[in-house]
């Protein structure tokens, strides 16, 4: 490994705990399908050719249910304007990111006050004050704490916020920083959008939150795998493939169907990259931590890569079982790894999330 000291595992930021928490709504994809036709109404049903799209769409994104942040009866009238539906969006948001964040500092043994930095990210709701002071009044996390909320980064958030933290606890070596991340997308959902974005957007994306403990590395805790390096890729002149278009009735979904293609042509020279200022190749990586941003997502991943079929195991499990949950859902699938133990002294990790502008975010961990 590079001798740099950004690239040194001795003193590096630990990942000291993980952990998730979900809408008590849980719902399939055969019965979500049903709900969602109702929500779009009469032009939806009368319209062969949406249906054939989206019974198309539910067979292919392998998702096989989800968690919704309101009971199905809830919707119709939550939906019916982008006021209600942030109303809701604040609500559940702030109950679901409390637990998140509760729980993970629970399991790292850390007192909420004695958390210096609280980085925030979501890309479906607005607030301000933003929820991470919400997250501050319902812990008792300290008056001094420095708060950065993060919004836009869609997907890539998740490990963009890992990103910023480390840079935080390397600045300040002896405190403590806790990323949350909260994903509504149920409450985005456009009644009146008939393009095949909103079908298959609808059709993938779940509702959760995650939070994550930073700070230094615990003696002999091997099971806390250290941030060795971060870095971000942007893509210029890329904008138009993700993203929301803000309309009268809220966020409505830019997803283009050129987003695989492009991961297939520029990640894995862009993970070479990344590894290689760090003296390691893809050979190197045990645990690949990807967003679970779909079918066609993470099978341009795999074959960019040339990753065998185990390596993306669970993300694919984490899709099926949540669908993508955004900037959450690489936190999702960074939780259960660490839950599962299956990380041995020396491995490495990497952390993949891609998101609008066009970007790339990576992390290099270590156990």
């Amino acid at each position: 490994m590079s001798n740099h000291p950004r690239y040194a595992a001795e003193g590096a930021p630990a990942i000291r705990a993980a952990a998730t928490a979900l809408p008590p709504h849980q719902i399939d994809q055969e019965t979500l399908s049903l709900l969602l036709r109702e929500l779009w109404g009469e032009e939806y049903r009368a319209s062969r050719r949406w249906k054939t799209v989206f019974d198309q769409v539910n067979r292919t994104v392998r998702v096989g249910r989800r968690s919704l942040a309101l009971a199905p009866g809830d919707y119709p009238a939550a939906l019916e304007s982008f006021a209600s539906a942030n109303a809701a969006w604040r609500r559940v948001a702030s109950e679901l990111a409390t637990a998140a964040a509760a729980d993970a500092l629970g399991r790292a043994g850390i007192a909420p006050a004695d958390v210096g930095h609280l980085f925030f990210v979501t890309g479906t709701g607005i607030a301000t004050p933003s929820i991470d002071a919400r997250i501050v009044n319902r812990l008792g996390i300290g008056r001094g704490v420095r708060r950065t909320p993060i919004f836009g980064l869609g997907c890539a958030g998740g490990v963009a916020a890992v990103a910023r933290a480390t840079d935080y606890i390397r600045a300040f070596p002896d405190r403590t920083a806790l990323v949350v991340s909260v994903e509504l997308c149920s409450l985005t959902l456009q009644r009146g959008d008939l393009s095949v974005a909103n079908i298959i957007a609808s059709s993938l994306f779940g509702d959760g939150a995650a939070a994550v403990v930073l700070g230094p590395a615990a003696n002999g805790n091997a099971a806390a795998p250290r941030v060795i390096a971060t870095r971000p890729y942007f893509y210029p002149d890329s904008e138009a493939l993700m993203g929301w278009d803000v309309v009268a009735s809220g966020l409505k979904v830019i997803l283009s169907p050129a987003i695989p293609t492009l991961i297939r042509e520029r990640l894995a020279a862009d993970v070479d990259d990344f590894l290689g200022t760090c003296g390691l190749t893809r050979a190197a990586i045990t645990h690949w931590i990807a967003h679970t941003g779909g079918n066609r997502v993470l099978e341009a991943m795999s074959e960019a890569l040339e990753l065998g079929p185990e390596a993306l195991a669970r993300s694919w499990r984490m899709l099926e079982e949540t669908g993508n949950l955004s900037s959450a859902s690489v936190l999702f699938v960074l939780d259960d790894l660490l839950s599962s133990g299956e990380a041995r002294p020396g491995d490495y990790g990497m952390m993949i999330a891609v998101g609008p502008g066009f970007s790339a975010e990576f992390a290099l961990l270590q156990w």
